[in-house]
């Protein structure tokens, strides 16, 4: 659900293979198992990259430190999710200390050549790409009410009573530890996605 980390982390816009790879692992949570035999081979890398980010976040011990504090205050099976739009928050919140590209304008250069890619994506992610970009999930993330209208939305295509609408307040709640998290996490992470990509 981090979609901000995942194009953030989708390697060098300079490489000829970046638009196949930035597509890969944006729609990669659509493409089950050996189904991503049917894309092109950088679109294989880019969703093997996008599961390869999501094994290491979840066995990472901070983030693990991250939803436990979740379930503490009663997430239960989605903490994971929420930690993932935790991190999103943090990372848009501070996307100066991570490049020189300003967050709007990697959103609008993102966002085109997604949709330059539609027809190429699963059908669930054609349909909601549209209201990502038309509503600007990725530039609203930097935004306490952003996140919490993004989790309001996961909460409504989740099991009844998953509490992801109410989980912004847990973020308000505790805000320096979750920011003191991602300052810790986000870094080992970009380490290990270069040694990915390499």
């Amino acid at each position: 659900m981090n979609f901000l980390a995942h194009l953030f982390l989708s390697g060098s816009p300079a490489a000829p293979a970046y638009p196949d790879v930035l597509l890969g692992n944006f729609m990669a949570d659509s493409v089950p198992g050996k189904q991503l035999e049917r894309y092109p081979p950088a679109v294989q890398a880019g969703i093997r990259l996008h599961r390869a980010i999501d094994t290491y976040t979840d066995q990472h011990f901070v983030v693990r430190r991250a939803t436990q504090r979740l379930r503490a205050a009663g997430h239960g099976k989605y903490a994971g999710v929420i930690s993932d739009m935790f991190l999103d928050h943090f990372l848009a919140r501070n996307f100066p200390d991570f490049t020189a590209e300003p967050l709007a304008d990697f959103t609008r250069r993102v966002y085109a050549l997604l949709i330059a890619r539609q027809a190429d994506m699963p059908p669930r992610v054609q349909y909601f790409l549209p209201h990502m970009v038309q509503h600007n999930w990725l530039l609203g993330y930097a935004e306490v009410g952003g996140i919490g209208r993004a989790l309001g939305g996961l909460s409504r295509r989740a099991t009844p009573g998953s509490g992801m609408e109410t989980a912004v307040a847990e973020l308000q709640a505790n805000y320096a530890a979750y920011e003191a998290d991602f300052r810790e996490f986000f870094p080992q992470l970009q380490r290990y996605v270069a040694e990915v990509l390499e």
